[in-house]
C-alpha cells in the first residue's frame, strides 16, 4: 500500500513569520496598495532622466532636473507625514494625489513643447512636492497593528516590497520610454502612484491613530529629532547619493555600450540582490543591538560598493550590481528599525519620513554629481561617484555610533532595549 505523501513543511516553517504578518486584518490590502503607490519611486527619477536627456542630449541637465524632483520630494515628505499624523492619512493623501497628477502632466507637457528650461525645474519641483512618502505610511500602519517583536519582520517585508518595485520599475520605464516614447515612462509612474495613493486613502480601518496638536506641541519638535533619527538620516544622505548616482551612470554607461534599453534591466539587478538580502534579513536572528547592526550594515554596504571601481563592461556591471545589491536592504531595514525603536508616540510617520528625506536629498546630490561626471569624464569613470558616496556612508555611521551609545547610557532607551531583547531572544 502506497504511503500518503506528506506536504513539505520546510518552506512554510521558514517563511512563517511573513505569513503571520498577513493574519493582521487589512494587512494584505494596505500593503498591496502601498506597493502600487510606491511605483513612482524608481520610475519618476529615471523617467525624468530619459525624458530630459532625449530632448537636450545632456545628462548634466537631465540629472539636475531629476535631482530637483527628488529634492522637492525629500523636503515635502515630512510635511505631508506631519499632517497625516495629525489629520489622518486618507484626507491628506487624496489632496496630494490630485496635485501629483496635475503637476506631473504639466511637467511632461513643458518638456515636450520646449517651454523655457526654468519651467522644467519649477514643475519638476512641484511634482516632487506633491509626492508623500508612501513607504513611511505603510510602515506606520504595520507599527500600529503589531507589537514590537513583529516590526523587524514587517519592515524587512516592506524593504523587499521596495526592492520588487525597484526590480520592475526601471526596466518598465526604460522600455516604455525607449520603445514607445519618453513621456510614456514618466506618466506611467505618475498614474501608478495616483492609483495606489487613492486606494490606500480609502483603507481607513487600518490607519494609525490620530495625534492632534495640543498644548505640548512645542515639545513635539524635540521628540522627533532623536539622536538615532539624526544619525540614520545623515548616513542615508550618503546612501541616497549612491542610489541617485547609479541611476544616471548606469543609463550613460549602457548608452556608451550601445544598449541603453538594457539600463533598466541592469538597475533591476541591483534591486534583485537587495530583495534576496531583505528576505533573509527579516528571518535572521542577528547578534548585537539595533545600533550595532546599523553600523555593521553600513560598513558592508560601503565595502560592496567599491566593486564599482572595476566596472568595464555590462556583464561585469551586472555581477557587481547584484553583489552590491545584497547589502542595500540590510542597511535600510536596520536604520528604520533603529529609528522606530526610539520614536516618541505620535510622530512615527514623520520620523520615518525624515529617514526617506535623507535618502532623497542624497538622490538629488547623486543625480546632479553623476550627471556632471558623465558629461565631464565619461560614464565608466563616473562610477567613482557612487563608490565614494558609499564609503562616506560608512564614515558617517561610524562617526554617529557614539551618539547612539550615549543615548542608551543616558536614558536606558527602554523601547530599544525591549526590541533588542525580543529580537535576540
Amino acid at each position: 500500500m502506497a504511503r500518503k505523501r506528506e506536504k513539505p513543511v520546510f518552506p512554510r516553517k521558514l517563511f512563517g513569520p511573513y505569513l503571520r504578518l498577513f493574519a493582521v486584518p487589512g494587512a494584505l490590502a494596505f500593503s498591496a496598495a502601498g506597493w502600487v503607490g510606491r511605483l513612482p519611486a524608481p520610475m519618476l527619477g529615471l523617467g525624468a532622466v530619459l525624458l530630459v536627456e532625449g530632448e537636450t542630449g545632456s545628462y548634466g541637465v537631465a540629472g539636475a532636473v531629476s535631482g530637483t524632483l527628488a529634492l522637492s520630494f525629500a523636503l515635502a515628505g515630512p510635511q505631508w507625514a506631519r499632517a497625516m499624523d495629525r489629520r489622518g492619512q486618507g484626507p491628506v493623501l487624496r489632496v496630494a494625489m490630485v496635485g501629483l497628477l496635475l503637476a506631473g502632466i504639466a511637467f511632461v507637457t513643458a518638456v515636450e513643447v520646449g517651454a523655457p528650461r526654468w519651467s522644467w525645474f519649477a514643475l519638476a519641483a512641484l511634482t516632487g512636492g506633491f509626492g508623500p512618502n508612501i513607504g513611511s505610511m505603510v510602515r506606520a500602519r504595520w507599527s500600529a497593528a503589531l507589537d514590537r517583536e513583529g516590526t523587524q519582520t514587517a519592515y524587512a517585508f516592506e524593504a523587499v516590497a521596495d526592492e520588487v518595485v525597484f526590480v520592475l520599475g526601471p526596466p518598465l520605464v526604460t522600455l516604455l520610454a525607449t520603445l514607445i516614447a519618453p513621456p510614456v515612462g514618466f506618466l506611467t509612474g505618475i498614474v501608478s502612484g495616483v492609483v495606489g495613493g487613492f486606494w490606500l486613502s480609502g483603507l481607513r480601518a487600518t490607519e494609525p491613530p490620530l495625534h492632534p496638536v495640543d498644548d505640548a506641541a512645542p515639545r513635539r519638535r524635540r521628540s522627533v529629532l532623536t539622536p538615532a533619527l539624526l544619525v540614520v538620516t545623515v548616513t542615508y544622505l550618503a546612501v541616497g547619493t549612491v542610489f541617485g548616482a547609479i541611476d544616471v551612470v548606469v543609463v550613460g554607461f549602457a548608452e556608451h555600450e550601445g544598449a541603453q534599453a538594457l539600463s533598466g534591466l541592469v538597475l533591476a539587478v541591483f534591486a534583485g540582490g537587495s530583495l534576496v538580502a531583505g528576505l533573509a534579513y527579516g528571518l535572521a536572528k542577528l547578534p548585537g543591538t539595533l545600533a550595532q547592526r546599523f553600523v555593521g550594515t553600513a560598513l558592508a554596504f560601503a565595502l560592496a560598493a567599491q566593486l564599482l571601481w572595476g566596472v568595464g563592461s555590462l556583464p561585469v556591471l551586472v555581477a557587481c550590481g547584484f553583489l552590491a545589491g545584497l547589502t542595500i536592504a540590510p542597511v535600510l531595514v536596520s536604520g528604520t528599525s533603529l529609528v522606530e525603536s526610539r520614536v516618541a508616540p505620535g510622530v512615527l510617520t514623520e520620523s520615518l519620513a525624515w529617514t526617506i528625506t535623507g535618502l532623497t536629498v542624497g538622490v538629488t546630490a547623486g543625480s546632479a554629481l553623476a550627471g556632471a561626471a558623465v558629461d565631464a569624464w565619461g560614464a565608466e569613470e563616473a562610477f567613482a561617484v557612487p563608490a565614494t558616496a558609499a564609503a562616506m556612508a560608512a564614515v558617517l555611521a561610524l562617526l554617529g555610533a557614539p551618539l547612539l551609545r550615549s543615548r542608551d547610557a543616558a536614558e536606558g532607551s527602554p523601547a530599544a532595549t525591549l526590541v533588542e531583547d525580543r529580537i535576540n531572544g
